[in-house]
This record gives structure tokens, sequence and C-alpha cells, in this order.
């Protein structure tokens, strides 16, 4: 429960909904109260032969206003607090993702996503639940139950003590099988973790699945999952199916009693039949509040096991912290600063005291052997992560010293693995600077030499493309995102193997194209095709996480160095047609 009031200030933003709404919920508790007394008025009254038929239509009428208040009240009541907990839904899960977007990459490196969809939908759901009937019921139980015990003990308290005998046990009951239902809960929500991040995965690798023709061994790991889960929510829906009977049970006991010991009070006149009728009444409105003490139970136990869990992430501080300048002009100088980087989980460096100075409108060569540092570099430039040491500067600013929005405001960056969204092309180039015009989109398609394909498509720019551009080849997802960062028109260009998955002759024609768009800006290009570097400035070898050499291309060449034998190699793969 304690995980549920670090929901204060959602509920306080809607005070005055709540207000209203506990109010209306109290007016109808209230009302339903005053029926048994009707009754009981009505039957002693036919008792005594002391009504007629008038009388009749006057209490008929009476419940009737009665019962069309209760309406009433009941639809506000409704509106107001279940209203208000879709409310804070919306609320705590905008401020779910938002948070998510503020956490570093190497979150997201340890955390599935499976397990963050059902944070963002079951998580949040079951903690709406809580604060939304969870709540009413809470409410309408101490009413009711209260007012209830009230009413009976005005009629007859030795009564209400023998129907109270069963209570104890009925909070014994609830207390141990609350702990229960509340663990169980936990495995549920985890076992439906594994699940979604299984169709997750599925999905988003359909292509291989299908390739490696292993549809019917996901099945099966996907089935495996699924029996898994209905086989966790089939122990906490058989207990939570014993609870609830075994609460009723011991509710009607009392009910039990009442009627043997009542009846007898009746016939020796202690208690009239009126009274007897109402205090029945007023029983079958406290087993009411002793049924839904368990479903309460359920509904919070529930809620704060899955209020822990995004407290937990909720806790989690972004390590990349913000810097506070902004509103800068870059020109484009870089300088990284005896720079050494270690993955998380990791022990050998990815960058060991990497020291480069790169000039403003500089064009930079990257290149370098697998796993060599190349995209680490540009990781650490963009701040998706910290290097342990050293320091990177930009135009004399420390980049730690910068808001995050400027730093990256300042790089137009196409990663190795680009990602399209599920929409048309035109949104995808434009996609973080939607101002841009038809002629701007049209340009810098044609520079990254793919708006004649685009043009082919039966709807050219509004083709939708499917989840993650799958429905289009590599090269033409690299070359839409090539165009998407030239449209950005930014001081600093970096392109991580953005080409890589086109044809030699191909990235050539573009390197060619973009050529006039590179001496606007410091640019870094980085490849594993030591060709497309050969007009850069300068070129940076990179070997194991160190800079290996340095120099234009025919200079490293003559070198005879690491990156001579790579040109070499090479040279021999073309003229057979490899590359």
């Amino acid at each position: 429960m304690r995980e549920l009031l670090k929901l204060k200030r959602y509920v306080l933003r809607y005070k005055f909904h709540y207000l209203l709404g506990i109010i209306a919920l109290i007016i109808i508790d209230l009302l339903q109260l005053l029926i048994p007394r009707v009754l009981k008025g009505a039957i002693d009254r036919l008792a005594t032969g002391a009504i007629g038929i008038q009388g009749l239509g006057y209490y008929f009428l009476l419940i009737m206003l009665i019962a069309t208040g209760i309406a009433i009240g009941r639809f506000f009541w409704r509106y107001l607090l279940i209203g208000s907990s879709r409310r804070i839904e919306r609320r705590l899960r905008s401020d779910f993702y938002a948070h998510l977007l503020t956490l570093d990459f190497s979150y997201f490196d340890t955390h599935k996503t499976g397990d963050l969809m059902a944070h963002a939908v079951n998580d949040i759901n079951a903690v709406r639940m809580a604060l939304g009937f969870g709540f009413i019921i809470l409410i309408d139980v101490f009413i009711l139950g209260v007012a209830s015990l009230i009413m009976m003990f005005n009629i007859s308290p030795k009564l209400t003590l023998y129907a109270l005998i069963p209570f104890p046990l009925i909070a014994l009951v609830s207390t141990r099988f609350g702990r229960l239902i509340h663990y169980l809960f936990e495995r549920v929500q985890a076992a439906f973790s594994l699940l979604t991040e299984r169709v997750r995965e599925n999905l988003s690798g359909i292509r291989v699945v299908k390739l490696f023709v292993q549809e019917e061994n996901e099945i099966i790991k996907f089935e495996n999952l699924s029996e898994e889960y209905v086989t966790r929510n089939k122990h906490l829906i058989r207990i939570w199916s014993l609870f609830f009977p075994l609460i009723i049970f011991l509710g009607m006991i009392g009910q039990i009693i009442v009627l043997w010991l009542g009846g007898r009070y009746v016939i020796f006149g202690d208690i009239s039949i009126g009274s007897f009728v109402a205090f029945i009444a007023y029983l079958q409105i406290l087993v009411w509040p002793m049924m839904a003490i368990g479903w309460t139970i359920n509904l919070f136990q529930r809620g704060s096991a899955s209020q822990r869990r995004l407290n937990r992430i909720f806790s989690e501080k972004p390590k990349i912290l913000e810097g506070k300048i902004g509103d800068v002009e870059f020109q484009g100088e870089i300088e990284f600063k005896g720079v050494t980087f270690v993955y998380q989980n990791k022990e050998i460096p990815a960058l060991n005291n990497i020291s480069l100075h790169i000039n403003p409108k500089e064009f930079i060569g990257i290149t370098g052997p697998v796993a060599s540092g190349k995209t680490s570099l540009v990781n650490l430039l963009l701040r998706l992560y910290e290097p342990q040491q050293g320091k990177i500067v930009i135009d004399g600013y420390d980049i730690k010293d910068l808001r995050l929005e400027v730093l990256r405001r300042s790089i137009a960056y196409v990663p190795q693995d680009t990602f399209l969204f599920s929409d048309t092309l035109r949104n995808n180039i434009a996609f973080g600077n939607e101002e841009a015009s038809e002629d701007d989109i049209i340009r810098v398609a044609k520079i990254a030499h793919i708006y004649d394909e685009i043009v082919e498509f039966p709807k050219g720019f509004d083709t939708v493309v499917g989840e993650r551009g799958v429905t289009l080849s590599g090269g033409q997802k690299q070359r839409i995102a090539l165009a998407r960062a030239l449209l950005l028109n930014r001081p600093i260009l970096i392109l991580d193997d953005a080409v890589s998955s086109v044809d030699a002759e191909t990235e050539l024609a573009i390197l060619k194209a973009i050529k006039n768009e590179l001496k606007k800006r410091t640019a870094i290009i980085i490849s594993h095709r030591v060709f497309a570097l050969q007009d850069a400035q300068r070129i940076i070898v990179l070997d194991k996480g160190e800079i290996r050499e340095q120099g234009t291309h025919s200079e490293l060449i003559k070198l005879g160095g690491l990156y001579s034998g790579i040109f070499k190699r090479q040279q021999i793969e073309m003229r057979l047609g490899r590359i």
C-alpha cells in the first residue's frame, strides 16, 4: 500500500473531482440505508392495520424517489471517480513514457522492450483499477459497513453481536489471502512480460524467422511461454476463486444466526416484524462490504505490486546529466582529449586514451576492423554514453556543459542500423524537420540517390512503408535515412556506414553527390570500404580502440600499414566482384 502513496500528486491534481465524487457516493450510501427504515415503517403499520391503500402509495412513491436519487447519484460518482482514475492513468502513462525517453542507452541495453511494454499497459491498468474501483469500494465498504452496524445496533445490540461472530475470521482470511494474491500477481506480470518480449522479437525479426524456417520452433517457444503465463494465472484464479466464496460463506453464517435468533425475538415480541425485516435488509447491505473486502484487497494488492514495478523504473535516473549552456551557434570544431570508454559489463575498453582534433568544416574519414571503436566514438560525441576518462569539446565547450537538445540539434547522424517509422516516405524524410518544403525534400532525395525509386512507387512520396521500413530494401532505407540527415542541415554531419547496403558503385555516386554538402559542414564518414574515404582530408584508422594511423589516403598508402593492407585487400575483392 505504501507504493500507492507515491501517487498522491496525481490524486491531488484531481482532488475536486474526487471530493465531489466522494460526496455523491456518500449521499447514495445514505439513501440506500433509508430504504430498510422505510420498509420497517410500512410493515409495522401494515401489521397493526394503521395503513391503507393511500398510505401504501405514499411508501411506494418514497421508495421510487429514493431509487431515482440513487440512480442519478450513481451516474455522477461513476463519472467523477472512475473518470478521475482514467485521467490519472493517462497522466501516469504519459509520465512513464516521458521518463523512459530521459534514460540512457545503457538502460535499454539491459532491459527488455517486452518488460517495458508490460509496465506501460498492464501495470498502469492495475494502478488505475486501484485508484478507481478500489478507492470507490474502500469508501463504500466503510460507509455502508459502519452505518449498517449502527442501524443494526439501534434495532437490537444483542442480535448484532451474534451477527458479527464470523467477522474476526473474515479479517484473518482476508489478510492471509491478500498477501498470497499479491505474490501471485507479481508472478503473473513477470510471465506476461516474457510473453510480450517474445512476440515483439518475433515480429521485429519476422524475416529472419522465415528465412531460417524457424516458424515451428518459435511457435513451440511461444506456446511454452503462453502455457507458463496461463499456469500462473490459474494459480492466481484458484486462490481468488477460493477466497471469494469463502468470504461469502462466512458472511452467510451471520445471516443464518440472525434468521434463527431474530425469528425467536419476533415470536417472543422482543422486536417488531418491521424491525426484523429492516435488520435482515441491513445485514444484506453489510454482506456487500464483507464480499467487497476481498475484491478491495485484491485491487490494492495488484495496484501496489504494479506501482512497485513502476516505481523501480521511475527511480532510475539518467546517468548522462543535462548541461546548462544553450543557444550556441556551432562552427563544428571537435576535440577528443584522452577519452577512454568501457561498455557496461565489459572489461576491455572500446576506446582507449583517444586524442583527436577535427577542424571546422573538415572532412574526416574513419575506418578500421570490426569492433575497433568507430561507432563508439560517435556515440560518445552524441552523449549516448559517457566516457570514464577524458572529455570531448565542441567549439571550446565541454559537451557535458551543453544542454543535450542543443548538442544533438547541432549534429545530423545516420547510424548503421537505420530506423524508419510506419509512415509515408515524405514524413520519414522530414522527421526532425516537419516544416521542410516539398522542394527541399525532393532535393535531398535526389542527392541521396533515392528520388528515382520513390517516384516509381504508386503513391510516390505518400507511399506508407511497413514497420521499421520492412517493405524497403536495406539500401533504400539507408538512402532515405541519409536524405533525412541532409534535410536537417546541421553544422556536423556523421555517416556511420550509412550506405553500406548499396553496391560500391552506388556508394561512390552518392558520396560524389553529397560532396558539396560535405563542404558546408564538419563531416565524419565512417566506412569499412576504404575507397569511399579517398577524398577525405584526413583518415583516422582505429584498431582495438586506439588510433593506429592517420593522414590522407596517399600518405597512408605510402605508410604501408594497416590502412594500406585493408585497401589492397579490398582492391582485390572489387576485381573479383565481392564488393
